[in-house]
């Protein structure tokens, strides 16, 4: 049984209630038509004098033509947050939260223009991008909208005897943020959320190919009310915008999500300057089945945790060990469960599977698939569907040896590589033999095993029995080459607020017992 792939055109095929692709694009069109830069409070063009092309992945026809973002914009836009700076870190945390409240309303009232225009730039099924970044989008700024209150440090207290100490948690200036194509929104949000909350203002760098809903997150804060200046968005290319954004001298703090080669150039930018530094980078998460899993929990928990996002996700199930007594019927069922996966439209509601972001990042999934012919199986798939789109079918790929390519690097596609082990030793072993440490799953109805698998993973998150879900309160960030810092939760105000400890000495006494150490004999 093969994928049921629906050629569509999104010029006349229509989602729910007759929204479509080309109508999207006309809003699109007249929404940004003064430009694609977000600075001060408006739209602005780019200067750098080049135009780029945000392209529909599911029939590659443009969708939107701007100018990028040269150096200058990138001047103004930090200009304009350093200027924004002292306001809104003034502002109480109570003036800060109910701004967010506001924040999260307008958000809630363009919910499916947000869920429509993300579907469009990235190709995600309209059904993804209504039950999973929009709401999640809301949840998370609703959220930071509390946690703006609860910016503590540490109580008063006497720790010297004759001293009063206190720790103040401040905000460290202007962050300039660089955030990827796959979730465009989600990380707009996860970006500029902690950071305003606590009182920074944000220059945020978009993926050139996905820029249009964060611009529209922008927008929305203003309308929310949030002061000119707060946040700004500029749309450039990495080598030019997003360098000397990590690199401008008036820049505090850069946190960057992609690519951990990407960030080692981030990192190498930023230490040069002496900025603070958060990296949200590459993963290759190990899906682990113990012998005595639920199997076809199992089985649909890889399917859906491989295939989420069209498997364009850093904590995407990458890698499945599955115990021996398990493995054979895991690598059928797994197989039969992806073949009935809808490849389509993202705009029609049956659709499950959308486009990888291009035909380029097609190719990219391709050509690992394609290599691994030589020394692996490929059980299903392994092939793109006839049409315009950058569409690839689900791939199951088995028998791969542990130290080759599709498992140890990071692919961002539909693939899923399945591996037997024996011991429990040997399945966590697996598990964490891969420079990543994102993210992981392990399947097992023992507690024990579960507890063990949760302690032994060396991975930023281990779900068990499940793979994917967040939630706004839990904190989201890597072990090794997938980075350090943390996204989302109260645990990101570390990333974006200085630590001060305070001292009052209480006393009065005018020699202090310590000063004998300089006039002891006076």
């Amino acid at each position: 049984m093969g994928n049921r792939f629906q050629d569509t055109d999104s010029d006349t095929e229509s989602g729910t209630d007759g929204v479509t692709a080309a109508t999207t694009a006309a809003m699109v069109a007249e929404r940004f038509a003064q430009g694609a830069q977000y600075i001060g409070g408006r739209l602005r063009p780019g200067t750098s004098g080049r135009e780029h092309a945000v392209v529909d992945p599911a029939t590659g026809k443009t969708v939107h033509t701007y100018e990028l973002a040269g150096t200058a914009d990138v001047d103004a836009a930090v200009a304009a947050a350093r200027e924004a700076f002292p306001g809104w870190a003034g502002a109480t945390p109570a003036e800060r939260s109910e701004a967010l409240h506001r924040f999260a309303g307008v958000l809630a009232e363009q919910a499916d223009e947000f869920a429509r225009v993300e579907s469009l730039q990235c190709g995600k099924p309209l059904k993804l991008s209504t039950e999973f970044d929009v709401p999640g989008t809301i949840d998370n700024t609703a959220f930071f909208a509390g946690a703006a209150r609860h910016l503590q440090g540490q109580s008063a207290g006497e720790y010297s005897g004759d001293h009063t100490s206190y720790v103040r948690r401040e905000p460290i200036g202007v962050v300039g943020s660089i955030a990827p194509w796959n979730y465009p929104l989600q990380m707009a949000a996860w970006k500029i959320l902690p950071a305003i909350a606590a009182g920074n203002t944000i220059v945020l760098k978009p993926a050139e190919l996905t820029p249009l809903t964060s611009l529209m997150f922008a927008q929305a804060a203003t309308e929310a009310g949030i002061p000119d200046g707060v946040v700004n968005i500029v749309t450039g290319a990495g080598r030019d915008a997003g360098e000397h954004l990590v690199g401008h001298g008036d820049v505090a703090m850069t946190s960057f999500t992609g690519s951990t080669p990407v960030g080692k150039r981030v990192a190498e930018i930023a230490t040069s300057t002496v900025k603070r530094l958060h990296l949200e980078l590459g993963g290759k998460a190990p899906f682990v089945v113990f012998d005595d899993a639920d199997l076809e929990a199992a089985v649909h928990g890889a399917v859906a945790g491989a295939l989420i996002n069209t498997g364009q996700d850093c904590t995407a199930a990458t890698r499945a060990y599955v115990q021996r007594p398990l493995y054979d019927a895991f690598v059928e069922q797994v197989a039969a469960l992806m073949e009935t996966v809808r490849l389509g439209d993202p705009f029609d509601p049956a659709t499950d599977l959308g486009p990888l972001i291009s035909h380029a990042q097609r190719d990219r999934v391709a050509g690992f698939v394609d290599r691994a012919r030589g020394y692996a199986r490929i059980v299903t798939g392994g092939e793109a569907p006839k049409g315009d789109g950058a569409y690839y079918r689900p791939t199951l790929v088995a028998d791969a040896p542990q130290d080759s390519e599709i498992v140890q690097a990071e692919i961002f596609g539909p693939v899923l590589v399945v591996l037997p082990f024996d011991s429990d030793e040997e399945g966590l072993r697996l598990a964490n033999d891969t420079p990543y440490g994102l993210a992981a799953s392990a399947w097992t109805r023992d507690v024990y095993r579960a507890g063990r698998a949760t302690r032994e993973i060396k991975a930023g998150c281990v779900w068990i029995n499940d793979h994917i879900p967040i939630i706004s309160e839990m904190p989201h960030g890597g072990y090794k080459a997938s980075g350090f810092g943390k996204d989302m939760s109260a645990y990101s105000f570390e990333e974006y607020t200085q630590v001060k400890h305070v001292m009052y000495e209480n006393t009065a006494v005018i020699r202090k017992d310590w000063h004998r150490t300089i006039f002891g004999d006076r």
